[in-house]
This record gives C-alpha cells, sequence and structure tokens, in this order.
C-alpha cells in the first residue's frame, strides 16, 4: 500500500509551526537553509501577527512542509506520492525531488510579492459548505462584473467549495448562497483572491521566473492538484505551478486520483488537518493522519506499517 504526503494552502498557517518544528534535529537544517535565502531569521515570522503577510505565510508554509517531510523521510518512513494544495505544490516539488529548496524559496516569496502587490487590500476568499458547483455557479455569474469580479476557485469537495474575488462581490454571494440552502459561508484567512484569473498575468511573470531555474523530473509520484492527475516531466510541473495561484484547486478529484492509484494513507504535513478533513471521505477505507497531531516517531511508525500492510 502506498503513502500520499499532503501539502496544505494559505489559510492554514498556525502560529509557532516552525518553532516547533526547529526542537526536531532533521528539520533545523531546512529552517536554517531557509533563512539563509530570505536573509532573514523565518523564525520571527512564525507569528500571529506576522502570518498575517501573504510572504511569510507562504514562505513558512513552504518551510514547514519540506521541513517535516526530511523528518519523517529521516526517520525511515518518506512517502510515494505528494500532493499539494495552491503554495502546497511546492513544498511537494521539492520533496518529489523536482526543485532546489533555495530555488522555491526564492520562486515563492517572487509569487507572494506578486500576489500581495496585486491586491494589497479589498480581496480575498470565502468558503462555502453545503452547495454543489452546479447551484454555487449561477450565484456566482448572477454577482460577478468587472468592477466586482468573483469566481469559483476551490472544487475542495462535492459541497465544499470556495469563491475568490473582491470583497463586496464574496459578500454578495455569500448571502445568495445562505439563502440557496448553504450551510455556512466562512472568510478563510487569505487576503488575496488565489485561483482565478485576476493572477494571470503574475502568473506569466513566474514562468519567466521559472524558465531560469534548475529542473527536475520527479523521483517520486507528483500529483497535480490544478489538473488532477499524475505529471512526469519537470518542466510540465515547473508551468503547473507558475499558473496554480490562476487557476482552480480541483482538490477532491485529486484524493481520488491518489486513492485509484493506491495511496492508502495521506499524511497532512504543517500546519493545521484542514486536508485531513478534505481526503477524509475519499480515504474511507484506508486512513488520513495530521503530523500536527501525532509524534513523529509514531507517524513514522504508522507510515511503516501502511507501507508493510502490517495492521494496527
Amino acid at each position: 500500500m502506498s503513502v500520499l504526503f499532503t501539502f496544505p494552502g494559505q489559510g492554514s498557517q498556525r502560529a509557532g509551526m516552525l518553532n516547533r518544528l526547529a526542537a526536531l534535529p532533521e528539520a533545523l537544517p531546512v529552517i536554517e537553509a531557509a533563512s539563509r535565502t530570505l536573509g532573514e531569521d523565518v523564525l520571527s515570522w512564525d507569528t500571529s501577527e506576522a502570518l498575517r503577510s501573504t510572504v511569510a505565510a507562504q514562505t513558512c508554509l513552504l518551510t514547514a512542509g519540506v521541513a517535516m517531510a526530511a523528518v519523517l523521510t529521516r526517520r525511515g518512513a518518506p512517502p510515494d506520492m505528494l500532493a499539494g494544495l495552491s503554495i502546497g505544490a511546492y513544498p511537494a516539488a521539492v520533496v518529489a525531488g523536482v526543485l532546489g529548496f533555495e530555488d522555491a524559496m526564492r520562486l515563492v516569496r517572487l509569487r507572494a510579492n506578486l500576489m500581495q502587490s496585486r491586491f494589497p487590500s479589498g480581496y480575498g476568499m470565502v468558503a462555502v459548505s453545503g452547495l454543489e458547483a452546479r447551484m454555487l455557479q449561477p450565484l456566482v455569474d448572477a454577482v460577478h462584473k468587472s468592477g466586482e469580479p468573483v469566481y469559483l476557485a476551490n472544487f475542495n469537495a462535492p459541497a465544499q467549495l470556495v469563491i475568490s474575488g473582491s470583497n463586496a462581490a464574496l459578500q454578495q454571494v455569500a448571502a445568495l448562497a445562505l439563502k440557496k440552502g448553504a450551510a455556512k459561508a466562512i472568510r478563510i484567512d487569505i487576503a488575496v483572491p488565489s485561483h482565478c484569473p485576476l493572477f494571470d498575468e503574475d502568473a506569466q511573470a513566474l514562468q519567466l521566473a521559472f524558465d531560469e531555474v534548475a529542473v527536475r523530473d520527479p523521483t517520486l509520484e507528483y500529483l497535480s492538484a490544478r489538473r488532477a492527475r499524475v505529471l512526469r516531466g519537470g518542466r510540465e510541473i515547473a508551468h503547473d505551478l507558475a499558473y496554480n495561484l490562476a487557476r482552480p484547486v480541483l482538490w477532491h478529484d485529486t484524493a481520488r486520483l491518489a486513492w485509484e492509484r493506491g495511496a492508502r494513507l495521506a499524511v497532512e504535513m504543517p500546519s493545521g488537518s484542514v486536508l485531513s478533513g478534505l481526503t477524509a471521505p475519499v480515504f474511507a477505507g484506508g486512513r488520513v493522519a495530521c503530523s500536527d497531531n501525532l509524534r513523529p516517531d509514531s507517524l513514522a511508525a504508522l507510515i511503516r506499517r501502511t507501507r508493510q500492510r502490517i495492521p494496527d
């Protein structure tokens, strides 16, 4: 049986996530490399106030994901497959051997700066639960206009979707969705309208940056959450990474793809448990686990048992 490592997107960041990892000897070299590349102590960004910044949130999530994967790999529990939601695709690519960590850090900092500069305020994302896409899309279409854009951005589960756009449009769609029977419409801790065409120009700038970076074919199975398919070429993955900020996320289909390809344990890298909650229904015959909720030795043992088909 195969093991999938999942890497969460922006909004899952939690204060202290890097400082907790810094206590693990296998994680410390990754954290130190992040600080050298950024020219600042990345641990100083690991606070509630600092993580409000798109730059801090995305670079810390990259660091945390790569660091936790290093801990597990060095304890004899590497993954077989990798998938990341949004910014989580970058640490997935590093662990897959597609990108060097320092290059990934520079690209993520550029990505975050582009996003933050483009929309410094007035935009964001809202998670809508309880409506399927066929019911939510007409509401989005009814509200969307050039001055107040809104898009369907994340297909996290059949009835757990995320919309992206201007604050005014988000509020209108959320109100309509609740009237149509949505269970919840909650603002996500993201200050930019990710995964929609508003970032097309920035995706093109990122692609130019990727053209200057060495990339390699993956050494592990890399699943694109933008396309819900396995990608096997380094340059194809680089293009996928560059454009994922401007395209919808197909997480439910990606989790189902992992299951169909033999994954029976999905392990979520720091921080939080959002992806575990989304992946659990697909892995109903298997298991999901959060690195935040288990000691590293216990998690490594679970991974080894799963791979060896040893029951708990």
